[in-house]
C-alpha cells in the first residue's frame, strides 16, 4: 500500500474522498451564490433564511422512506443518480433560464429539487462507509469526509465571491454543474457490497411501512443511546444551521462587507473545520464516552467563539474567531456517525441514520426560521448571542451523556464480539 492510499484508508475510499473534495467545493460555491442572490434581490434576512428552510424540508419529510431505500437499494446507484440530479437542477437549469424568468420564486423550486437529491445522497454515503473501510476506521473515515466539507468551505465561498463580483450569481451556479458530474464519475469504479435480498410478502406500501417501523423500534428501544445522541445533534443543528444560513446577512449588516470579503471570511470557518477533522482521524479507537466528551468540549468552544463575534469588528480578529468556531462545530458529526456505524447492524444502518437526520434536520429548519425572524426583528448581534447560548446548552447535554454513559468496547473489540450484541449504557 502506498503512502497516499494509507493516508486515505483504502483505494475505494480514496476515490470517494477526491470526488467529495470537488463536490464540496461546488457546494460552497453554490451556497453563497444562492444566499447572495436572494438577499440582493429581496433585502430580507427572513426571505434569505427560506433557502435554508427549503434545503431541510426533504430531509425531514422523506427521511423514513429514504432510510428504507438506502437499506434496500444499491448505494452506488443512489449516489451516482443523486449527483447527476443535483448537476441538472442547480447547474444546467439556471443556464437554460433567461434572466427575466430566473426569479427568487423559481430559485426556491430548484433548491427544493436539489435538496431532495441531497437528502438521498447524505445517508447513502454515510451508510456506505462500512463497505469501504474496516470498523476500526469508521470515525477516521467520517472525519476525512468532513475534511472535504471544510475544504469546500475554505475554497468554495472565496471562489463564489469572486465569481459573483465579476460575473453573476446565476452564472456561478451554471459553472458549478461540472463538480457534481465529476463526483458521480468517481463512484463508477468503486466496489460496494449489495444490500441483502428483500423478499416482499405484501404490497410495497405495507412492506415499506414495516421496514420503517422496524427501524424506529430499533432506534427507540434497541439502542437508547441513539435517542440522546439525536437530541444533542438537534440542539447543535438548531444553532449552527441558522448561523451558516444567515452568515452573508451578518457579514453585510454587521461588518458592511461585500461578497468577496464575506467569501474569504466564510473560508476561515472552513480552516478550523479542516483542522479538527484531521485531528479526529486519530481517535477512532477511543471509547464512546471519551468521544462524546470531545463533543462537549468542542461545543463549548463554539459558544465562546460566537460570544466573541458579537463584540469584535476587526477583520483579522473576526477571521480568527471564525476559525475557532469552525473547529468547535466540527467534532459532532464524524463522532456521531462513527458511533452509529459501529453499533448498528448493516441492514438497519440506513434507517437509523435517517431517523437521526430527521431529528437533526427538523431542528435545523426550526433554528433557521426562528433565528431568521430574530435577526429581522432584533438584529444580528442578538441572533449571534442566542446561537452562542444554544451551543453552550449543546455542550452541557453532551457532557451529561458522556458522564452517565457506561464505557463501551472499542471498535476493534466490537468486531470480535457477536454482531447481535446490543450495548446499552445507563442514562440520566
Amino acid at each position: 500500500m502506498t503512502a497516499k492510499r494509507h493516508r486515505l484508508l483504502t483505494r475505494d475510499f480514496s476515490l470517494v474522498w477526491w470526488g467529495q473534495v470537488v463536490a464540496q467545493v461546488g457546494d460552497g460555491v453554490s451556497k453563497l451564490a444562492l444566499l447572495w442572490f436572494v438577499y440582493s434581490v429581496t433585502g430580507s434576512p427572513l426571505k434569505t433564511s427560506i433557502i435554508g428552510v427549503l434545503q431541510t424540508i426533504p430531509s425531514i419529510a422523506l427521511a423514513p422512506l429514504i432510510g428504507v431505500a438506502v437499506d434496500r437499494l444499491p448505494k452506488k446507484t443512489l449516489l451516482i443518480a443523486s449527483d447527476l440530479v443535483r448537476a441538472v437542477v442547480i447547474g444546467l437549469i439556471p443556464c437554460w433560464i433567461s434572466g427575466e424568468t430566473f426569479t427568487v420564486e423559481y430559485l426556491y423550486i430548484l433548491v427544493v429539487l436539489h435538496a431532495v437529491a441531497t437528502a438521498v445522497f447524505g445517508p447513502a454515503l454515510t451508510a456506505s462507509i462500512p463497505s469501504l473501510v474496516a470498523p476500526t476506521q469508521y470515525t477516521a473515515a467520517n472525519a476525512l469526509l468532513q475534511s472535504t466539507t471544510s475544504l469546500g468551505i475554505i475554497m468554495g465561498p472565496a471562489l463564489s465571491g469572486v465569481g459573483i463580483a465579476f460575473l453573476s450569481s446565476k452564472e456561478v451556479l451554471c459553472l458549478n454543474a461540472a463538480t457534481y458530474v465529476i463526483s458521480a464519475a468517481c463512484f463508477l469504479p468503486i466496489r460496494m457490497g449489495q444490500p441483502a435480498a428483500h423478499v416482499a410478502r405484501s404490497s410495497v406500501v405495507l412492506s415499506a411501512a414495516r421496514d420503517i417501523a422496524e427501524g424506529l423500534r430499533y432506534v427507540v428501544t434497541g439502542q437508547p443511546f441513539f435517542m440522546f445522541l439525536t437530541a444533542i445533534a438537534a440542539m447543535y443543528t438548531f444553532g449552527t444551521a441558522a448561523f451558516t444560513t444567515l452568515f452573508p446577512v451578518f457579514g453585510r449588516t454587521l461588518l458592511d462587507l461585500g461578497p468577496i470579503e464575506v467569501g474569504y471570511l466564510w473560508s476561515m470557518l472552513g480552516l478550523g473545520l479542516l483542522a479538527v477533522s484531521l485531528a479526529l482521524t486519530t481517535i477512532s479507537s477511543w471509547t464512546v464516552r471519551r468521544r462524546i466528551g470531545i463533543v462537549a468540549i468542542s461545543s463549548a468552544v463554539s459558544g465562546a467563539a460566537l460570544f466573541g463575534l458579537v463584540w469584535v469588528r476587526h477583520p483579522v480578529a473576526t477571521a480568527a474567531l471564525l476559525s475557532l468556531l469552525g473547529a468547535g462545530i466540527g467534532a459532532l458529526t464524524p463522532i456521531a456517525w462513527g458511533v452509529m456505524q459501529e453499533l448498528t447492524p448493516p441492514n438497519l444502518l440506513g434507517r437509523a441514520l435517517a431517523f437521526y437526520s430527521l431529528g437533526a434536520m427538523g431542528a435545523a429548519m426550526g433554528g433557521i426560521t426562528f433565528f431568521g425572524w430574530v435577526t429581522e426583528r432584533f438584529g444580528g448581534s442578538t441572533t449571534i448571542t442566542a446561537i452562542g447560548a444554544t451551543m453552550l446548552l449543546t455542550a452541557a447535554m453532551a457532557a451529561l451523556l458522556a458522564r452517565y454513559h457506561q464505557e463501551c468496547p472499542t471498535p476493534s473489540q466490537l468486531k470480535q464480539s457477536s454482531s447481535n450484541t446490543t450495548i446499552v449504557g445507563n442514562y440520566p
